[in-house]
């Protein structure tokens, strides 16, 4: 969708406007005004020096919330809002199964209306179809997939001789799915020796009190507890086991955040690994410095939840703007199309973290590390999470070759 020429205020050029179509009411708030900050910050950075240049002038990000209220119709309903708006950018992440209903109304959309075309960044709807069987033009994905980060935390546990058994615990939709059959499948290869004790999915969203999962788990005797649970979800679940006195590890995608650490205590110490693309103990000065100045933008406690490949995707889509512009006509803005044909070129480095765009499938390429939760002020534990008094030590670091997969997208373009 090519954007509206247009000034702004004072004779400036008119901002590029970006949708975030995500879940800011809610059980899942907290993620979706989580992810807003990052954005935010990100689009900052590239207006600081000067926006996106582009003939007749540079041009700012501007990022516009839509709630989605974390439902599949709501979210398409904002994307209609979006589209209405004259907004050719959409991005989203906190669930798959609304990343599939974007991506497919996003298609039919750009079809039907090829004049109004859109492109759709996805930060975090991590199950993996969405860059295989269902893969699409339109669709970029900057976070690692399901398989990539259970391939990561395998690398941990097959080493972990103190777990001889675990419990698989997930959400009942796509991703939680996805996360406990690839469990099962790289435990088969890597571990055949581990018991599987307990494979359990409960509702997204709406358990209030874990305590009968964590009493079952403590039942079945596990060494460890295997969830892709995010937010609340996990928040909870931690909460429960700590309270139960579970003594068991977490391998967790997203233990690293949201309270999960504060919920555990010191429970957790040397007990929760987490995977993520970066950390913010990641022992680099480039790194130090990048969690450094967002605790500066963003000093409350609370508000401790930065991501790098959120930082990365705002920079591919600056460069990608960039690309597409050359040759136009001052004042005009590239569509959705010619964006989308320089995303696939992405190559961007952001304090020494490098994320690559593989056009086969959209899938970007990064590095992928696990930590372990421990006290703040520990060796390698210099910054701990959302002011609870304990961090994630980095324990392994595969970089992006080691984190690559292969995939079966056969992709049709336009």
């Amino acid at each position: 969708m090519a954007q509206p020429a247009g000034t702004g205020r004072q004779g400036q050029l008119a901002p590029i406007r970006i949708a975030m179509i995500e879940g800011l009411s809610g059980p899942m708030a907290n993620t979706g005004e989580a992810v807003f900050r990052n954005l935010v910050w990100a689009a900052e950075r590239v207006n600081a020096r000067g926006g996106v240049p582009l003939p007749g002038g540079a041009r700012a990000l501007q990022i516009e919330r839509f709630d989605s209220k974390g439902q599949t119709e709501e979210a398409l309903s904002a994307l209609r809002s979006a589209i209405d708006a004259h907004i050719g950018i959409v991005m989203q992440g906190n669930s798959s199964a609304v990343a599939a209903g974007l991506i497919e109304a996003i298609q039919r959309h750009n079809e039907r209306d090829p004049a109004r075309r859109v492109v759709f960044l996805n930060y975090a709807a991590v199950d993996p179809v969405l860059t295989n069987e269902r893969c699409n033009f339109w669709h970029f994905r900057f976070d690692a997939h399901a398989d990539m980060r259970m391939a990561a935390l395998m690398d941990v546990l097959k080493d972990d001789r103190e777990v001889r058994s675990v419990y698989l615990l997930g959400q009942d939709y796509s991703f939680g799915q996805a996360v406990l059959r690839e469990a099962r499948r790289q435990l088969a290869i890597q571990r055949p020796d581990v018991r599987i004790v307990g494979d359990e999915l409960h509702p997204l969203g709406r358990i209030k009190d874990f305590l009968p999962y964590i009493t079952k788990i403590r039942a079945s005797g596990a060494d460890a507890v295997i969830t892709g649970n995010w937010g609340n979800d996990l928040t909870l679940l931690v909460k429960a086991a700590r309270e139960a006195g579970y003594t068991g590890k977490f391998y967790t995608f997203y233990g690293n955040a949201l309270g999960a650490p504060a919920a555990m205590g010191d429970a957790g110490i040397g007990r929760v690994i987490a995977v993520a693309d970066w950390f913010p103990n990641v022992p680099t000065a480039e790194s130090r410095a990048f969690y450094e100045a967002f605790r500066q933008r963003f000093p409350r406690p609370q508000d401790d939840y930065v991501h790098m490949r959120m930082q990365l995707m705002m920079e591919a889509l600056a460069q990608a703007i960039e690309r597409a512009g050359a040759g136009l006509p001052p004042g005009q803005v590239p569509d959705a199309l010619a964006i989308a044909r320089q995303l696939e070129r992405a190559d961007v480095t952001l304090a020494g973290q490098r994320l690559t765009m593989r056009a086969a499938d959209h899938q970007a390429q990064q590095s992928l590390v696990v930590a372990v939760m421990e006290r703040q002020g520990t060796p390698g534990v210099p910054f701990d999470v959302e002011g609870s008094g304990y961090g994630f030590r980095v324990i392994r670091q595969l970089p992006p070759q080691a984190a690559e997969q292969p995939h079966t997208c056969q992709m049709s373009r336009p």
